[in-house]
């Protein structure tokens, strides 16, 4: 499990895609030397295992699932020798939980639609396919390229964040312009609270749907 707050930048050293998986080679210094093979590493918010790694890079395998859902395989990544990556290491006992619940299964690739200065701080769009937008909740938490941000503004299927100076500086998210693929994952919180109502919505038909209840104050 992570938390969304990335510590770490690394570079994509080499990216090799095929139709049924791949493999990633990620240049991180800064990183590498406490990492194992075997282990797990989030990049851009996708929880991939590591499968070698020396004091400069590690590598990891992309399954033909991995490239179908997240942005390693989208045709709009910008992933591509020598860019950038968020890179968070999984949560450990006694760590401080910073940001929220992120399991670094991603949901969908979006779509940047702008990132726009507004005096020390931009607004950073993106746009979310029409399955995902029910998990998008106005002040809920989101994650995008395993960023833990909050949905300030929501309308027409774009999400907006308000991004402050050291999110910007400290993530890939200054590299980011229009048509950029993003890897996005909703909050399991929510993902449980509709499971559990649909479970209860078959068998009992009378029960309220998650919109009832959100209406109601629930």
């Amino acid at each position: 499990m992570f938390t969304g707050i990335i510590e770490h930048i690394g570079t994509i050293d080499s990216l090799s895609v095929q139709p049924d998986g791949g493999r990633i080679i990620i240049r991180a210094p800064s990183l590498a030397a406490s990492l194992a093979a075997s282990k797990s590493i989030a990049v851009n918010g996708c929880c991939l295992t590591i499968v070698s790694v020396d004091s400069e890079k590690f590598s990891a395998d992309l399954s033909g699932e991995t490239l179908r859902k997240t942005s390693f395989g989208a045709a709009g990544g910008a992933l591509q020798k020598g860019a950038r990556v968020n890179l968070e290491q999984p949560l450990t006992a006694g760590q401080e939980f910073g940001g929220h619940f992120v399991l670094g299964h991603v949901d969908s690739p979006g779509s940047v639609t702008h990132l726009t200065p507004e005096g020390e701080n931009w607004w950073y769009g993106i746009e979310v396919p029409e399955e995902f937008a029910r998990y998008v909740v106005p002040k809920g938490s989101i994650t995008v390229d395993g960023i833990s941000l909050t949905v300030a503004r929501w309308r027409d299927r774009i999400a907006e964040v308000a991004v402050i100076p050291y999110t910007y500086e400290h993530t890939n998210i200054r590299d980011r312009k229009h048509g950029d693929a993003v890897n996005l994952e909703a909050d399991i919180l929510g993902k449980y609270v509709e499971r559990y109502l649909e479970t209860r919505s078959a068998s009992s038909p009378s029960t309220l749907s998650l919109t009832q209840l959100i209406e109601q104050g629930f």
